[in-house]
C-alpha cells in the first residue's frame, strides 16, 4: 500500500495544477450552407502535443459510429491511439466500412443490418473512412497520441480541460480545409498555471475542392448508387 502513494500523490499534484486552454473557432469562405447562413462551426480538431516531453498515454476509448440513412453518424470524431470505434448497421441494407488512406488502411467487409464490427487504431493520423457499397457516405477518425483534444461544437467555442502548464504545439484538423491554411494557423502556445484563453482561430475553406474517392479496389463506383444490390448479394 505504502508504494502507491508516491503515484497517488503525483497524479493529485498534477490535478491540482491542471488549466484549461479554451477559445473559439469561426470557418470563413465556405460553400456549405450551414456555415454560412447559421454560423455552424462544427467538426473542427484541435489538439495539444507537449514541446518538450512526451505526452502521457491517454486512456483508450469504445465509441460508436453509427451507419444510418446512409450515413456515418457522426461524421467526425476524435479518440485517443487504441481505441475501438464500432460501426453498426442501423438500415435495412448491407454496408462495407473501410478505410485505405495513410491514417490507417482496413476493411470491415459486407455485414447486414442488424450487426456491428469495429475496428482498433494502433497509430496516430486522420482515418477517412468511406462505404464500399455507397459512394456519398464519408466520415473522418482523428486518431491522436495526446489526452488533450477538442471537437468544436456548432458554436465554434471551445475548452481543453486537465492541461498540465508548459510548453505545447498546437494542432489544427479541418475537413474542408487544405492543409497549408491549417499549417498556418498552428503555434507553440505556454500554458500557465492560470489557464490559457487563446485569440480567434479563423479556418478559411479558400482552396478546398471536394474530390470523389475511390471503393476499396481502387476502382470507380458505378453511376447509379447500387442501394442494397451489389455483387454477392443475397437473392
Amino acid at each position: 500500500m505504502i508504494w502507491r502513494w508516491p503515484i497517488f500523490f503525483s497524479a493529485a499534484l498534477a490535478a491540482l495544477h491542471a488549466a484549461t486552454v479554451s477559445g473559439t473557432v469561426e470557418i470563413t469562405n465556405s460553400r456549405e450552407l450551414a456555415v454560412r447562413k447559421h454560423k455552424d462551426y462544427t467538426g473542427v480538431v484541435l489538439w495539444l502535443e507537449p514541446v518538450d516531453r512526451p505526452a502521457p498515454a491517454p486512456p483508450a476509448k469504445r465509441v460508436q459510429m453509427l451507419q444510418r440513412d446512409k450515413r456515418f453518424i457522426p461524421h467526425l470524431i476524435a479518440v485517443p491511439v487504441g481505441s475501438t470505434v464500432d460501426l453498426p448497421n442501423l438500415d435495412p441494407i448491407f454496408h462495407n466500412a473501410f478505410s485505405n488512406f495513410s491514417g490507417q488502411v482496413f476493411d470491415l467487409g459486407l455485414y447486414p443490418p442488424g450487426k456491428t464490427r469495429g475496428q482498433t487504431f494502433k497509430q496516430p493520423g486522420i482515418v477517412r473512412v468511406f462505404c464500399n457499397i455507397h459512394p456519398t457516405m464519408s466520415a473522418v477518425i482523428a486518431v491522436l497520441d495526446t489526452p488533450w483534444y477538442v471537437v468544436t461544437p456548432a458554436s465554434g467555442k471551445f475548452s481543453i480541460d486537465g492541461v498540465t502548464p508548459g510548453e505545447y504545439q498546437l494542432h489544427i484538423f479541418h475537413e474542408r480545409a487544405v492543409p497549408e491554411n491549417l499549417q498556418a494557423l498552428e503555434r507553440r502556445v505556454t500554458v500557465p498555471e492560470s489557464g490559457l484563453t487563446l485569440p480567434l482561430i479563423s479556418i478559411s475553406e479558400t482552396g478546398f475542392i471536394p474530390a470523389p474517392h475511390l471503393n476499396k479496389y481502387g476502382g470507380q463506383y458505378p453511376r447509379v448508387e447500387s442501394g442494397d444490390t451489389y455483387p454477392g448479394a443475397p437473392k
